[in-house]
């Protein structure tokens, strides 16, 4: 037994991983018992403990092996994804997170729907977060299928149902509890795997970075042109749209924005937001030095080649073979672990922000208003969490061979075009009206979504269309101010008797709940 451990280091730690999480869940499971403790972890986790958590949901599989990844084929330029998902933070910090907290229940549909109708407002909500997260979760499942299936030589689909499975089991039974273990626990492992790479990688030229770069673009292919920008995305509509998914996609994906209710108060709240920016900004700099590592040390090996000379895996398994060129089995098998952690922790996350949106937002607030109970929405939410998981491992193995890459694009578009405007404007702008934010956001999800059908990731690459009807890649600059403009004008010509209720709502007691001063009177009055 023990030569066998040895010889599968990778499943071995695998082994170990899934029994401590599975502990986790079972520890967590006894105390979880009400919808607070199901949703939020009880209120209780603290700043500290929600920025590794909020970081390890954050730092994805895509992020990990995604960007080291694009460093190594595209220098420089692979960092266009990291600032972009970095910059996100500030303003989750200065905009969103002591409101969020203040105002908001379970989910982020609860500061939306403060002020506006109910019902209108959850159902907006609702379909832009269950968009969000199944696309994601798409992506999650087929990653985590490829990867597993290299690493470990398991069938495809028996990778998906293994992911599946154990996903439904942490939030079923251990709710926001273990899923914040399971991501305080990966964010460690793969913080600390990540930082022992790029020590090995950089000790083998004495910690000097000069020389380091030097070796790196004397082998890659495009020289010195790896040390500067504009490789990677070359006009500069598609850049700035890019960049703007990214950023204010961050700020309205709905499972890191439910991630802020598990805190007790705003201080800790904003303490959460500064401890994962510090976090997730140090990960991206260990990536740039993975990938650059792997430019020296993995390119070149014919170990990790094909027999065409590419790498085997492709790009994104780089930094799984960097492991192994400085640290051999152990390393490998240690990162390949931890990699199926990101996985794991990353899809928990997900699901919980699903079944959240459906049975709090859509249960509780939408279809059966005032007519249920704590406990059968708890019933709901786990029932929710089982049929995402289910429809999560079908979706996983039906888009194996698909490109995918649109749904990670089209789930941050549709976070910034859709979530992030109601959110921020439902807190900070005093004309906004339910019309307007129905009309607006509706808007705004139906272009993202039509932008990338007709662009060329799906029109050309999955259609097989010769041209897209649509140019840009990235629908995100065009969706967003679709919602925006449409949110503004209908909110401006809304000349309702709600539309006075709502600005009433706003100049009374809304700014005494954003501040955090005598919130509890505010809404009882």
């Amino acid at each position: 037994m023990i030569e066998f451990f040895i010889e599968n280091i990778a499943i071995s730690m695998f082994i170990i991983f899934v029994g401590l999480t599975l502990y986790i869940t079972y520890w967590a499971s006894k105390r979880t018992k009400t919808a607070k403790s199901f949703y939020t972890a009880g209120g209780e986790i603290t700043g500290f403990q929600n920025g590794l958590a909020i970081s390890g949901d954050f730092m994805s599989a895509a992020s990990f092996l995604g960007i080291s990844g694009l460093v190594y084929l595209t220098g420089f330029d692979g960092l266009i994804y990291s600032i972009g998902f970095l910059v996100g933070w500030p303003i989750i910090l200065l905009l969103i997170a002591e409101p969020l907290r203040n105002l908001g229940k379970y989910s982020f549909a609860d500061v939306a729907s403060f002020r506006l109708k109910q019902k209108p407002i959850r159902l907006l909500a609702a379909c832009g977060s269950l968009f969000t997260v199944i696309l994601y979760l798409i992506a999650q499942m087929v990653g985590a299928g490829k990867l597993i299936e290299i690493l470990f030589g398991l069938p495809y689909y028996a990778a998906v149902l293994i992911v599946g499975g154990l996903m439904i089991l942490y939030v079923t039974f251990g709710g926001m509890l273990a899923t914040t273990w399971v991501q305080i626990i990966k964010a460690i492992l793969l913080l600390s795997g990540a930082s022992l790479i790029s020590i090995l990688v950089l000790q083998e030229f004495d910690f000097n970075l000069n020389l380091f770069f030097i070796e790196a673009t004397n082998i890659h292919s495009k020289g010195i042109d790896i040390l500067a920008p504009g490789g990677l995305i070359s006009d500069p509509i598609s850049a700035i749209s890019l960049g703007l998914a990214l950023m204010f996609g961050t700020a309205g994906l709905p499972h890191i924005l439910m991630r802020f209710f598990t805190v007790k108060d705003a201080v800790q709240a904003r303490k959460s937001v500064v401890y994962a920016t510090g976090f997730i900004g140090y990960f991206y700099i260990l990536t740039f030095i993975i990938g650059f590592g792997a430019i020296i040390l993995v390119s070149q090996n014919p170990l990790y080649l094909d027999d065409l000379g590419g790498l085997i895996g492709k790009n994104n398994m780089a930094a799984i073979h960097l492991a192994h060129a400085v640290g051999g089995e152990v390393l490998l098998g240690f990162i390949s672990a931890v990699a199926f952690a990101t996985i794991l922790a990353v899809v928990s996350g997900l699901t919980l922000a699903g079944a959240s949106a459906i049975s709090h937002d859509l249960y509780a607030n939408v279809f059966n208003h005032k007519k249920t109970n704590e406990k059968k929405e708890m019933q709901v939410s786990k029932i929710a969490t089982i049929a995402l998981g289910l429809l999560a491992i079908f979706l996983g193995i039906i888009f194996e061979s698909q490109n995918v890459a649109f749904m990670v694009g089209l789930a941050f578009a549709i976070a910034a075009s859709t979530n992030f405007p109601i959110l921020l404007l439902s807190i900070y702008w005093k004309n906004l009206t339910t019309r307007g934010a129905v009309i607006g956001g509706s808007a705004g999800l139906l272009t993202a979504i039509i932008l990338v059908i007709l662009g060329p990731v799906v029109w050309v690459d999955v259609f097989k269309n010769s041209q897209p009807i649509f140019p840009y890649k990235y629908p995100a600059l065009f969706s967003m101010s679709v919602t925006f403009l449409g949110i503004w004008f209908f909110s401006m010509i809304d000349k309702s008797k709600d539309a006075q209720l709502v600005k009433s709502k706003f100049n009374s007691q809304f700014f005494r709940s954003q501040t955090g001063i005598g919130i509890n009177k505010a809404v009882k009055h």
